[in-house]
């Protein structure tokens, strides 16, 4: 494995005394109790000092009110007074599997805030699991980015540790603390086990759609699928593949905001709770040192980030996710961004979907520092991160242990990053589509489109032989977008005709304002803008019409007359509201398109909003 250590100078620039090793953990981080060097943060000047004073009652009443009712949880006053307080924000429970070791990770994360001299806190947020919530869990990302804000400022807490990893958790919690903007260490749940099923090895969902299909072309019956039930997601943790969750796991690395190599421990190993607890000590450290998010998330951070993404043929869920998290930093990042930098990076990560491997296989190949030591020359190497003065440092001595895993440059899995933004009169504001997964014929391809209004019409029909679906026809779904789906669920891999999977056929071109599942494959393009719900021109989209995909030129077009189309739009009644009330009403009445990361309106937009007053 990498042997990464965090180098740390020592007063007046004098040579670094001590090394930490994470995520191992072989070398302990210091005491940070014991080590004021270099600390610019008093416990007089701590947050939480607001909260709880000097403890000789001489504060006021709030203060010494905050200190009864500390007592009265079992705190000793020498357990927390003087101390930065460390939030961990644990999203776990019974129901998400990516997320269900969650529970005894926060135990080492703890382990580490105690050793290292702070005062740890769990807080429960909320759980968004991409397995069981729906419609989906894009539809709760803002609201646990709100959570987060909303705690973090609310409660006497001077650092935090965001623990996530499944799909939407990461950019959520990583969006909610930025806008906060207090230090902070992102746990990544890490990926679970590879699965098995009769000496095949198994990637979580990437073999599910595959088998999947394999059972509707007649290929496999129940009792193989029985077999791949109990053998495709064997351990905690999230997919193993570079789906969605391995993909924002690594972007968050790429940030500067884990230890290093955290993103692709997997959920089980050894080495999972010991960067826990890495982790844990390394807040405090961050505290002591005023090392505030908005130090590590910087434009520089992002753009390696978004370097990362495509170079690792990550998922397409991540462009609108960056943009998201990076609003919330100030910045702004647009699809022209991922498009110029896709065609500067190759992809050198050989994972599924794209490639053959898996995460385990990946961690072991040297993980991400490893990873990152092929795309120096595109990466900005002086920027700090939480666990090094610069990530130059963070990456110095990585080395890639199977390069057939993670690829050498004059040997990519691809000579362009793994994600294309398209253009064109179907989608003005911007499509993505992942085509180091599609088959390569379909990316030049032009076929009349069969429309489905939603997705229920197309499950019910789509079997459906009088539709005459063949290989040549586009497929397109239209209302499921950020307010048309509600939530822009996973729905953008269509299913191929029963019939057409039984004649051979395993891809075609499908098009939606849908996302899919970043373990999912095929010429899907995705992520339509603006979405036919708010009258984007896919609503003008009939059966019989012509599409041209052409990802070289970057473009999709329906050929249809600008008059035409005017004539379509004027007679296009916009769909009744979703929502009458509630969260759901909220969510219509705020998020944004896709292609400006599907924010809250009032969330992304910039404005100062004041610490409370404690009194």
């Amino acid at each position: 494995m990498v042997d990464m250590t965090v180098r740390r100078e020592g007063p007046a620039g004098r040579p670094p005394d001590e090394t930490v090793r994470p995520p191992d953990g072989t070398t302990g981080a210091p005491d940070a109790a014991a080590e004021p060097d270099g600390a610019t943060v008093r416990p007089e000047d701590l947050r939480s000092h607001r909260w709880y004073g000097g403890g000789d009652g001489s504060t006021g009443l709030r203060t010494f009110s905050h200190r009864a009712r500390t007592r009265q949880l079992g705190y000793l006053p020498e357990e927390h007074l003087g101390k930065p307080v460390i939030a961990i924000l644990n999203t776990w429970s019974d129901i998400n599997p990516c997320h269900v070791h969650l529970r005894e990770r926060a135990q080492a994360v703890k382990r580490g805030v105690w050793q290292a001299g702070g005062f740890p806190l769990e807080f429960p947020v909320s759980t968004l699991s991409e397995t069981f919530q729906k419609p989906t869990p894009m539809l709760y990302r803002n609201l646990l980015a709100m959570e987060t804000e909303e705690l973090l400022r609310s409660y006497p807490v001077d650092g935090a540790v965001l623990m996530g990893g499944c799909d939407k958790t990461t950019p959520a919690l990583l969006m909610g603390a930025a806008t906060v903007d207090l230090p902070a260490v992102f746990v990544p749940a890490g990926p679970m086990l590879p699965g098995h099923w009769r000496n095949e090895v198994l990637g979580s969902g990437t073999d599910m759609w595959k088998y999947w299909d394999d059972k509707r072309a007649g290929l496999i019956g129940d009792a193989e699928m029985a077999e791949l039930e109990n053998g495709l997601a064997r351990s905690p943790g999230h997919c193993m593949t570079m789906g969605t969750a391995s993909t924002l796991t690594a972007a968050a690395e790429a940030l500067g905001v884990t230890m290093p190599g955290a993103s692709s421990i997997p959920a089980v190993d050894s080495g999972h709770d010991r960067m826990a607890a890495a982790s844990g000590r390394r807040v405090v450290e961050l505290v002591r040192h005023d090392l505030r998010l908005s130090k590590i998330l910087t434009r520089e951070a992002y753009e390696d980030a978004v370097a990362t993404v495509l170079a690792l043929g990550g998922s397409t869920n991540a462009v609108i996710h960056l943009i998201a998290m990076a609003g919330r930093s100030g910045i702004r990042l647009t699809l022209d961004d991922f498009d110029r930098t896709a065609r500067t990076v190759p992809v050198l990560a050989n994972l599924r979907p794209g490639g053959r491997y898996l995460m385990e296989d990946f961690h072991f190949a040297g993980g991400l520092p490893a990873f990152l030591g092929r795309l120096t020359d595109v990466l900005h190497l002086d920027r700090p991160t939480v666990a090094h003065p610069t990530l130059r440092e963070q990456l110095d001595g990585a080395l890639v242990h199977n390069p057939e895993v993670i690829r050498p440059r004059e040997n990519p899995l691809a000579p362009e990053g793994g994600v294309a933004v398209l253009r064109g009169n179907l989608c003005p504001d911007g499509a993505v589509i992942k085509h180091i997964a599609a088959e390569p014929r379909l990316l030049k391809h032009t076929g009349p489109a069969v429309v489905f209004d939603d997705y229920r019409t197309m499950q019910r029909t789509i079997n459906d032989p009088q539709l005459g679906i063949t290989p040549e026809h586009v497929l397109v779904l239209r209302n499921a977008g950020p307010k048309g789906g509600p939530g822009m669920p996973e729905y953008g891999m269509l299913p191929i005709p029963d019939y057409l999977l039984k004649q051979g056929v395993r891809d075609m071109v499908r098009i939606s304002d849908a996302r899919m599942s970043g373990t999912s494959y095929g010429a899907c393009v995705l992520h339509i803008a603006p979405e036919s719900y708010v009258g984007g021109p896919l609503a003008l989209v009939h059966t019989g019409d012509t599409i041209t995909l052409d990802v070289e030129a970057r473009s999709l077009h329906l050929h249809l007359s600008d008059e035409e189309l005017a004539r379509r739009r004027s007679e296009w009644t916009p769909p009744p509201e979703r929502y009458q009330r509630g969260y759901g009403a909220l969510y219509n009445e705020q998020i944004t398109q896709a292609d400006t990361g599907c924010d809250f309106a009032f969330l992304a937009r910039p404005g100062e909003v004041p610490d409370p007053y404690v009194g």
